[in-house]
């Protein structure tokens, strides 16, 4: 059977590639075996990547007013070794619970990484990918773009989502066995809108076809097992992490985060402090560019499916855990074992493009990156504030030009490479070195009868679609079995279809490379799909910069070194919690420290005990959703710190006596920590 590549992106032979047999693929190598899941090695980790929980900024909407003032629930790092014991070869998939994964960060663990266990690990064969939850540690980028809106690089955070994902891969390598893996599919219709429905509807109808809903309803599932017993699942389904918005202040993991923790805390018994946990559940990203969690496509009122933000997060949360779950007691054996993965830097500044996958069959090229206006109007459906009012979404309000000439350096082929963009801040020609990535890899991962096109930006559903049908194509392998990984390996924003960028929804102006870039794209990810089919190696590609050079500008002031409260001491409990019942939030008040001085990672800041006998057992930490930390400064003190600890107390908390326990870090004018805790009285919950 022969299908062209026109024919393929055009979309109507999306069908026909969708039935193609993965036993006999048009113009792809065999497989290197035949399997149903078996003969795999199989290892799981996870490792803490929370930073900063207060007095920095926070990375997801680029707010420099959402500076983070405590802790909702921990970040974290799961990640899954998968070794074919037939062919030796491996692969490691790690999901992060952060806004987006940092060619910086991504340089350093592979760093790291190669320190540790020599070529055992490498950009090749490991995918590390971000939830794209929008209420993580800020600062963490080396790249300006990403780390300015954060008040600058902040190293401490930066060494804890480093090391937080080195640990959760050693982890998984340590504790690798025999095991076998499964794949699931389902459909979620009611956790994603579409929130470019504009610019969705300039594209063709073939395309539109796909998504009559305008969503992309997949949801996709790993089920991982040593031996009889599961140890892991991995769910990818699209849908935004901006269920809490840009209100909240608090470290947070958002929907993914908390369907995850319903699967591993409730269903599993999972705590994360008591060691290796028997069972991982990671929900990944793919292609969710246009795709929000709040339901009502509000502007400037994110909201859906109800007004409570912090609601809306648990409905999404668990709607993808239930439809997960439902994935993964699907699961089937896959015919075709083993693994594969391949991977390829493109500068993406600088792409020349063949007619071929263009939609008018024209060649063209991309230009240096550059935002445009209707970039920093924000995204209106997710946002309650935008940073400059006077933008909106596909506006070429002239005002923009006016704001100091800032695009007037840029050379008429960047313009016409981006045209229509009304561009705002050309970051790729930025000094002294460009403010975002511009060489970018890609990669191609499978597993099984897995495939993911792993890219380092947000995708529109129907911009993952076309990468989709390529890579299904090359490979031999129905459409359903290939996933569009976004969020991976790097972050340059946005990835629109040349239709959907003529109207510059915020999507379209943060398409950094022009009207093209996702023509680039598909010839890239085509090329590589054909390499890995015919078994050929393209190479490394063009080396991405060293963000290691080069100044990091800190604009945070430096922090000073702890007092207590005026007339208090360090642990003492301010405000005493009161009895309660279920369904009530407990509250104790602490003379604490800045909690930026040991974030007490893999542990906890707190606990909720319960009296049992003559001891205490701890029933609730940091990390549960049932629990808060609120930081701040008293007035008229400066270097003292009021910790709040809140707990709504969960439906069927047993009767008791029971007590809130924090500890905490003094700083002295050395930089010496020392560690104290503070006790609540009791109180009970009848």
């Amino acid at each position: 059977m022969t299908v062209s590549r026109r024919s393929v992106l055009a979309g109507t032979a999306a069908a026909a590639v969708a039935g193609m047999s993965a036993a006999n693929p048009a113009g792809a190598q065999p497989p290197r075996h035949q399997a149903d899941g078996q003969g795999y090695l199989i290892g799981c980790g996870i490792g803490d990547i929370t930073g900063a929980p207060a007095g920095q900024g926070m990375m997801g909407y680029s707010e420099a007013d959402q500076v983070a003032t405590g802790l909702l629930s921990r970040c974290w790092a799961r990640a899954y070794v998968i070794v074919d014991r037939v062919s030796g070869d491996r692969v490691v998939f790690i999901t992060a619970d952060n806004a987006c994964l940092f060619q910086s960060v991504h340089l350093e663990v592979l760093h790291r990484l190669a320190r540790r266990f020599g070529n055992l690990y490498t950009e090749r064969n490991v995918n590390i990918n971000a939830t794209h939850n929008h209420n993580s540690c800020g600062g963490t980028a080396r790249e300006y773009a990403y780390s300015l809106a954060a008040y600058g690089f902040q190293q401490n955070s930066f060494e804890a989502e480093v090391n937080g994902i080195v640990t959760a891969i050693g982890q998984a390598h340590d504790h690798l066995a025999p095991g076998t893996i499964m794949l699931g599919h389902r459909e979620l219709h009611d956790a994603s809108a579409n929130r470019s429905r504009v610019a969705f509807e300039l594209d063709p109808p073939p395309d539109k076809a796909v998504f009559p809903d305008a969503i992309d309803p997949a949801v996709t599932v790993l089920r991982l097992r040593q031996g009889g017993r599961d140890v892991g699942a991995i769910t990818w389904f699209a849908t935004h992490g901006t269920s809490l918005t840009d209100r909240n202040t608090l470290i947070s993991t958002d929907n993914k985060g908390y369907a995850s923790y319903r699967w591993e805390h409730d269903e599993m018994g999972v705590r994360h402090g008591d060691g290796r946990p028997d069972f991982l559940a990671a929900f990944a990203q793919t292609n969710a560019g246009d795709m929000t969690p709040n339901l009502n496509c509000v502007p400037m009122h994110p909201s859906g499916p109800t007004e409570n933000n912090r609601l809306n997060c648990t409905i999404i949360g668990e709607r993808q855990y239930r439809a997960g779950r439902a994935a993964f007691a699907v699961a089937r054996p896959m015919s075709r074992g083993g693994v594969d993965a391949v991977a390829h830097y493109v500068n993406m500044a600088d792409v020349a493009i063949d007619g071929s996958y263009t939609p008018d069959g024209k060649p063209a090229r991309t230009a240096p990156a550059m935002m445009g206006a209707g970039a920093m109007a924000t995204s209106e459906e997710d946002n309650w504030n935008s940073q400059l009012s006077f933008l909106r979404e596909g506006d070429t309000n002239p005002m923009v030009a006016a704001l100091g000439g800032i695009d007037a350096p840029i050379e008429q082929w960047m313009r016409d490479a981006q045209a229509p963009k009304l561009i705002a801040a050309p970051l790729g020609i930025l000094p002294p070195r460009p403010w975002n990535p511009q060489v970018l890899m890609i990669q191609i991962m499978r597993i099984g009868d897995l495939v993911l096109a792993c890219g380092p930006a947000e995708y529109t559903v129907v911009a993952g679609l076309r990468i989709r049908r390529l890579v299904a194509h090359a490979l031999g392998v129905p459409l359903e079995h290939v996933l569009m990984q976004g969020y991976a390996n790097g972050y340059s924003q946005y990835v629109t279809t040349p239709e959907e960028y003529v109207s510059q929804q915020y999507e379209g102006g943060e398409t950094q490379f022009g009207r093209w870039t996702l023509p680039a794209y598909m010839q890239e990810f085509d090329r590589l799909a054909r390499a890995l089919a015919a078994r050929t190696d393209l190479g490394r590609g063009p080396a991405p910069l060293d963000w290691t050079s080069g100044p990091q500008p800190n604009l945070l002031p430096p922090v000073p070194p702890d007092l207590p409260v005026a007339g208090r001491v360090f642990g003492d409990v301010l405000t005493q919690p009161s009895n309660g019942v279920a369904g009530q939030t407990i509250t104790a008040e602490f003379c604490g420290a800045h909690p930026n001085n040991d974030f007490h990672t893999g542990g906890t800041y707190f606990e909720v005990e319960r009296a049992n006998g003559r001891d205490w057992q701890r029933i609730q930490d940091d990390n549960d959703w049932c629990t808060e930390l609120h930081w701040r400064r008293p007035d008229g003190q400066p270097a003292a710190s009021i910790v709040r600890i809140q707990w709504t107390v969960p439906t069927g908390t047993r009767p008791g006596r029971y007590r809130i326990r924090y500890t905490g870090d003094r700083r002295d004018a050395t930089g010496h920590n020392t560690r104290f805790i503070g006790t609540s009285a009791e109180f009970t919950i009848a």
